[in-house]
């Protein structure tokens, strides 16, 4: 964030310096500040507003503006991708046992396959009260945050970019060990062909070329 304390006054007859810029609103909730783009409580050091989305640290709106003619819920103003891809959402017990959840576990399952249409979607769970729709849900995974990852493409590669979320996000191969450390917070991280996404209480994510006939339904 920018420092909001100049440190210094101006001597006599030295330029006038421009005024500090305003503080950023206080929250109701102690120890928190107010996201100076759309008022959420975040704390003192987070990067991103989870609930926008806003860059505390350049100051930088949220990446998803409101357009003069809203699209549906849900839609992505991102261009649209021209592959076909998809991302398979799995339950995975093994991801489970390690994160120390206080939620029951689903049964585990054949994956839930969602579609993706843009170069650029927003993982994370949906809030109707924040206005929040991300292109890949992760539906009751509580250890998901509402804005979790983002998922850019060049059409070719996929990389996952963590958003500050509470708990982080992996990524490891199909056949090693479960990863153990984060990705880097607000820094691209590229997905290998062999790799899966792991997030939340017991998530595992795969990103993946359609099958042929696969999204014509």
């Amino acid at each position: 964030m920018p420092d909001l304390d100049s440190g210094s006054s101006a001597g006599a007859g030295a330029p006038a310096e421009a005024a500090p810029g305003p503080l950023p609103p206080a929250s109701s909730e102690p120890g928190t500040i107010a996201c100076p783009s759309c008022g959420a409580a975040n704390a003192p050091d987070a990067l991103f507003c989870e609930a926008c989305g806003y860059d505390h640290t350049t100051g930088a709106m949220p990446r998803r503006t409101v357009p003069s003619a809203a699209p549906e819920p849900g839609a992505s103003t991102a261009p649209p991708l021209t592959a076909e891809w998809v991302a398979e959402l799995w339950v995975d017990p093994k991801w489970y046992a390690g994160q120390s959840s206080p939620d029951p576990l689903p049964s585990p399952g054949p994956p839930r396959v969602v579609a993706l249409r843009h170069t650029s979607l927003l993982v994370g769970r949906e809030s109707q009260s924040r206005g929040i729709h991300p292109d890949i849900d992760c539906g009751t995974d509580a250890g998901v945050s509402r804005r979790h990852a983002q998922l850019t493409t060049d059409g070719t590669r996929w990389w996952v970019e963590d958003l500050d979320s509470s708990n982080g996000t992996y990524v490891g191969d199909a056949v090693g060990d479960l990863p153990t450390r984060p990705i880097p917070t607000g820094r691209k991280t590229e997905i290998g062909p062999d790799d899966r996404v792991y997030l939340g209480s017991w998530t595992r994510l795969v990103v993946r070329e359609a099958v042929e006939g696969e999204l014509t339904s």
